[in-house]
Order: C-alpha cells, then structure tokens, then sequence
C-alpha cells in the first residue's frame, strides 16, 4: 500500500537541483506567454463573479491574482477538488491515487464526491504520488493562468520555479509543518484565491455545521478515544491527530491518541514496532485499507487480540476500493468530507 499523500514523496529540493535547463526553458517560455490563455476558446469555467484584484498572504510571500483565472493547474494533492467545488475544472491536476492499468478515464475523476464535478473534463497528470516532484513542462505546456500548491510539500526552490511559469500560491502562512494545517485553513485559502472568499467560507460552514450535528447525535463518542490507521509495509500504521484523517475522527466526537502525535514527530503518520502495538490499544479503531491490506493486519496477531479488535469495535474502511471512503478520509476535501462523515459514523453504527 502507498499510503496516500506524501510517505514516499523523495524531498522536492532533489528534483531542484537536478532538473535541466531545457524544461526551465521551456517553462519560462510558457510562463511570459501564459496570459495568452484568456484568448485560446478554453471553456473551462473561470469563476465569474469573485472580486479581483486579490492578494494572497502564503508560506512563500504573497501572490496578486489580478482577474479570475481560467487556466487553473493545481499542484496540491487534493487542491483540485477545492478548485471544483468553487466552480472551476483544473486543467492539471496531482494523481494522488494510482490510476489502475488499463483503467480510464483516471480513477481520481471518477470518486463518487468528485464525479459529476469533473464531468467529461480530462485534466492532466502533471504528478503522480510517489513522483519527486511535479513535471514543469508539463504545467508550462498547459499556460496556466494560476498555480495552486497549498497542500503540498513544495520548497522555496519548487515555488520560485512555479512561479515563473504563473502566479502560484503556497500553503498557508501559519503552517509549520507541511499538510498540518486544517483542512478549513486550506480551503479558506484557495477559496481566496479564486476570488471566493464568501462562497469558500459558507461551504466550510456547511461542513463544520455537519460535524456539529454527529457530534450532537453521537454524545457517546466523547468519552472514547479513537485512532485511525493503515497497515503499511507489514506495520500498523496510525495517523496523527492532525493529520486530516486524525482530524475527522476528533472532528465527530471521538478523543484523539495523542500519544501517537509524540512519536511521530511532525509527520502525518508514524510505523509502530510489534512492542509499540499498545500505542493502538485504545477505545474505536478505523482502519483505512483495501481488502489484501485488511486481511493482512485482521491476520497481525498482535493487532487481533487487541480488546477493540476481540469487542468488534473496529471499522474496516476500504481505500480506492468499493465505496472508497478511505479516499475521502485521505481527502478531506470540501467535496468529500460531506460524504466521509457520514460513512465514518455509519461505520460504527
């Protein structure tokens, strides 16, 4: 299993240093004449009505988007559904799950929060999860009018290559580590981006105003503690309370193992040793894999005499499989999160 985001992501100051003159060239190139997209018939909807100019505060500056962008290329892995769910198609986009082979169209158009969005659009690939970095010729080929790299890992080198094909913007200014940052944060940021700050802020209250209402119907939640996990390299693998899939457990109700924060030191995630397994003794369990991964950790020894294994209170969640509400765990978008609380609190049921 890759675990989805950035666990095999090499770092992107790599790819920096080895990326060749020519595809800098070209990105150059593509990016003077970027503006010229207004004039090439795309119809892909540009967002009419935010209010421009806007200036956006990030982790690298500040980027001014001068009038809303028709081009949008987004570099962040679950940036493009965002940029969906105010009413604009990216035309570049980070595969953040493997396609199949032989699969079309891509896997990550077609997720059931994200499919009537995309509708016949075909965004380019332009990185895929496990890649060391995006593919700049690529973006510089599409002229894009906006780069969006908010839940990212780009560096300072990555950005400034960014920027000189379009404007881009960085994740948010306050976020120390990468993909630490709420996911409310996140989609308040590219809502002002795209000129929707006051569109952004009522779906973000929508979803808030969901999880309010598990909460409420749920009380009992708030006396268990809950984690969710992965099986990873024939390890068990629990996210962090601030990771999005941690932030959703404690987003219904349930308390976070806050112990696992410690250990993991600032990632998303952290791989426990068989003596660490206790780490993962706690109240409700949500386990986000496919059906080989599922059957590999029910078959852990360790894991299955755990007591909220033995007590049935462990929810099996399948990842790009099936209903796929790992996937919309993994996201935590303002598309699938509606979707994602309520299979989250089915599941326990």
């Amino acid at each position: 299993m890759l675990l989805h985001r950035t666990t095999l992501m090499k770092p992107w100051r790599r790819l920096a240093a080895t990326l060749s003159a020519a595809i800098l060239g070209v990105a150059l190139l593509a990016g003077c004449g970027s503006d010229s997209a207004d004039d090439s018939g795309d119809d892909t909807p540009a967002g009419a009505g935010g209010a421009f100019p806007v200036t956006v505060e990030h982790a690298f500056g500040s980027t001014e988007v001068t009038k809303a962008p028709k081009r949008v290329v987004s570099v962040g892995y679950t940036d493009d559904q965002a940029i969906l769910a105010l009413g604009t198609k990216p035309v570049g986009m980070v595969d953040q799950y493997p396609n199949p082979p032989g699969k079309s169209p891509d896997i990550n158009t077609q997720w059931p929060w994200v499919k009537d969005k995309w509708g016949d659009a075909r965004p380019e690939v332009v990185m895929s999860n496990g890649d060391s970095g995006p593919n700049y010729e690529k973006i510089a080929a599409l002229r894009p009018d906006l780069i969006i790299a908010v839940y990212s890992e780009i560096d300072r080198d990555a950005y400034d290559k960014l920027s000189r094909i379009a404007p881009t913007v960085g994740r948010t200014k306050g976020e120390k580590e990468p993909f630490s940052a709420p996911w409310q944060d996140n989609a308040l940021h590219i809502a002002k981006a795209l000129g929707k700050a006051d569109e952004g802020a009522k779906l973000v209250q929508g979803i808030q105003d969901k999880l309010a209402a598990a909460r409420k119907a749920h009380p009992e939640f708030a006396d268990q503690t809950a984690v969710a996990l992965s099986w990873y390299k024939d390890s068990v693998a629990p996210f962090t309370t601030t990771d999005v899939r941690g932030r959703l457990v404690t987003g219904i109700g349930f308390k976070g193992a806050t112990r696992i924060d410690e250990i993991a030191d600032g990632d998303f995630y952290t791989v426990l040793s068989p003596e660490r397994v206790d780490l993962i003794d706690v109240d409700r369990i949500f386990v986000i894999n496919d059906q080989a991964d599922q059957k590999a950790l029910k078959d852990f020894e360790l894991f299955a005499n755990l007591p909220a294994a033995k007590n049935g209170k462990v929810s099996y969640l399948l990842d790009s499989e099936g209903p796929a509400i790992g996937a919309a765990m993994s996201q935590s978008t303002l598309l699938s999160l509606p979707y994602a609380i309520d299979e989250l609190v089915k599941s326990v049921g």
